[in-house]
């Protein structure tokens, strides 16, 4: 694929204005307001990634952290998915070419009973907790092994730059009924509404609809699937019903929603 072709790519991908946006961030140098203090959080402490490694977090990506985070471990659900391939258990996490391997972890996100409990200081998630059938099962998992002031820093994918943007907003009253019915990640409760409003114009690497839905229905082995679509409030109030704290939530270039959550914090909500 040439320069072209992948830039006409990230457009249709993307829509108009989140395409805009990201040309002028990258023109411009820009950084978001939140690197300063996700850069202070990676370089304190021992993290582990949920998913990964990701573009975001590297150095030429729009949250560059991962050269300053001097201990991340991570974990994926098998060792063959969509994004990587031949993972093995072990210490042979690369993240960053100046800093040491961490540990691979081959675990499902919503069941990491194999680490202890307060075993890390932040966890980092990039565009993976959509894919997760039962969110909160999930983070509650997460922010059991996160020490007492652990951090959890999520970026979710803002829906109005992205193929989501047809459907609605999830409701916490449906994650929270997802939870007490303990969903499986085997659930397609969203599948239909996936196939009718999934924007295939702005998924090109999805191919065509009946390739689309023939991967759709095979989710629970390739997990490709947005069960979710989150907003800021949403979030917000997510963090809030896992007993935590927002310290910050921001939106880039209309694609990424970015949250930092801290375990007994008395941070106050900042929104920009």
């Amino acid at each position: 694929m040439n320069i072209v072709q992948k830039i006409y790519s990230l457009y249709k991908a993307k829509g108009f204005k989140s395409f805009l946006l990201s040309i002028l961030r990258h023109t411009f140098k820009y950084k978001s307001n939140v690197l300063p203090l996700l850069l202070e959080i990676a370089s304190k402490g021992k993290g582990i990634e949920i998913g990964g490694p990701s573009s975001i977090f590297s150095d030429n990506g729009i949250l560059p952290i991962y050269a300053k985070a001097q201990y991340l471990d991570n974990c994926n659900f098998q060792s063959t998915t969509l994004w990587n391939s031949n993972l093995q258990e072990g210490q042979s996490f690369n993240y960053h070419s100046l800093q040491k391997f961490g540990y691979q972890f081959i675990r499902d996100g919503i069941d990491l009973k194999n680490i202890q409990t307060g075993t890390y200081d932040f966890i980092l998630s990039s565009h993976a907790l959509e894919h997760i059938a039962n969110p909160i099962k999930a983070l509650e998992e997460w922010k059991r092994i996160l020490t007492s002031q652990g951090y959890l820093i999520l970026v979710l994918p803002c829906k109005d730059g992205n193929f989501d943007h047809n459907r609605p907003n999830t409701t916490l009253e449906h994650l929270i009924g997802d939870f007490i019915n303990n969903i499986q990640e085997d659930d397609l409760t969203h599948l239909e509404e996936i196939l009718k409003l999934h924007d295939l114009s702005r998924d090109p690497w999805a191919g065509s609809f009946e390739s689309f839905e023939l991967r759709a229905g095979d989710n629970f082995n390739n997990r490709s699937l947005h069960h979710h679509v989150f907003s800021q409030t949403i979030l917000a109030d997510l963090i809030v019903y896992l007993d935590m704290n927002v310290l910050k939530i921001t939106t880039i270039d209309l694609t990424h929603i970015v949250v930092i959550a801290q375990k007994n914090s008395t941070t106050l909500l900042s929104r920009h």
